[in-house]
């Protein structure tokens, strides 16, 4: 590999200015190619960006010689399709969420990549990057909170019936594979089920509340879950709710309680009062450090440490911070929460 690692960009949507600003960072990384089915697309990013290659074929990207690595920005249905012909072409992989749409579509990539296991594949999970959920991790594992009784994860947005209707991919089940859920509440889910040692089973409903004919899928749904650990948690999300965007997360154990609501630490209660004020005082002062964010607000902050993370694994041909099988996790509890809800019954993970 040439010391410069070059990358190309699939799908220029609303994330793709994140990606292309992230990988620009980088010291030693270019980004060559850009592509999307939309040639007007993928032209605008060219220009503001200053990329010298477009195309509206992903394949004409996978057979440049240059190219190191894509990021997958596409619809979800079509992420397993690119991403196993670009470790076929030996490209590293950064695929935005979700994964897939569909288990058969999660197998299959899986499948791919154990054929090129040197290849890096990882899912965009930033918030895993970010201070407070590394934080809150490890003070579940340092056993802070006690043994963990209940942890939650609540999402609470409003995405109209324009926002479906603006690209064809949203609000389906063949392209999007779902809604409130697959789409919004994921990083939420991923951080429930990463910061909590995984989850073993849920039981779940949904409804599309208030889209109407805008969407086939869900725009409200809520699960139990069970974890690997032994506690029990919920998962709630909207995306009919009179609010912009109100990410929510509770860890309650036998020893204290954390809550965490957007960028606001709502309470932190622990029978040590000294690791309380400490806590709090370090759970505060990381949240929404100056400086860090890239694309919309609610992306937080993570973005460009995951792309230096996944930019070193490639050169060191070690494995990503999320790896695909963790990631794979995420998509595996979203989609069982649907095969709950239609099979009305717990679903093992």
């Amino acid at each position: 590999m040439n010391s410069t690692i070059r990358a190309g960009i699939i799908g220029c949507g609303a994330v793709s200015s994140t990606h292309i600003e992230g990988f620009q960072s980088q010291q030693g990384v270019e980004v060559s190619w850009l592509c999307d089915i939309i040639e007007q697309k993928a032209a605008t990013q060219a220009a503001a960006y200053n990329i010298e290659n477009i195309t509206t074929d992903y394949r004409q990207v996978l057979a440049a010689d240059e190219v190191d690595c894509i990021v997958i920005c596409t619809d979800h249905a079509s992420h397993p399709e690119i991403a196993q012909a670009a470790l076929e072409a030996g490209k590293h992989v950064l695929c935005e969420k979700a994964l897939a749409a569909t288990a058969e579509g999660m197998d299959a990539m899986c499948a791919t990549h154990r054929k090129y296991p040197d290849l890096c594949l990882s899912g965009v999970f930033q918030h895993r990057f970010e201070h407070a959920p590394q934080l809150l991790k490890q003070c579940i594992e340092d056993g802070l909170f006690g043994r963990i009784l209940t942890a939650s994860s609540h999402l609470y947005c409003r995405r109209t019936n324009a926002y479906y209707e603006a690209d064809n991919w949203r609000g389906t089940w063949g392209k999007e594979g779902g809604s409130a859920l697959i789409n919004q509440a994921i990083h939420y889910v991923d951080l429930l089920a990463w910061m909590m040692g995984g989850i073993k089973q849920v039981s779940g409903a949904y409804e599309n509340l208030t889209h109407g004919n805008s969407i086939e899928t869900e725009d409200t749904a809520a699960a139990s879950c069970r974890f690997k650990e032994g506690a029990l948690g919920t998962i709630v999300t909207t995306t009919s709710a009179n609010l912009g965007w109100d990410p929510q997360i509770t860890i309650t154990g036998t020893e204290g309680t954390v809550e965490i609501r957007g960028e606001k630490v709502v309470r932190v209660v622990l029978k040590n009062k000294e690791q309380e004020t400490e806590l709090s005082n370090q759970l505060q002062e990381g949240i929404a450090l100056p400086g860090m964010r890239a694309g919309k607000e609610y992306y937080g902050d993570g973005h460009n440490a995951q792309i230096a993370d996944f930019i070193d694994a490639v050169r060191k041909r070690r494995q990503p911070f999320v790896t695909l099988e963790s990631a794979r996790h995420t998509v595996d509890v979203i989609l069982a929460i649907y095969q709950s809800h239609q099979q009305n019954r717990w679903i093992s993970i």
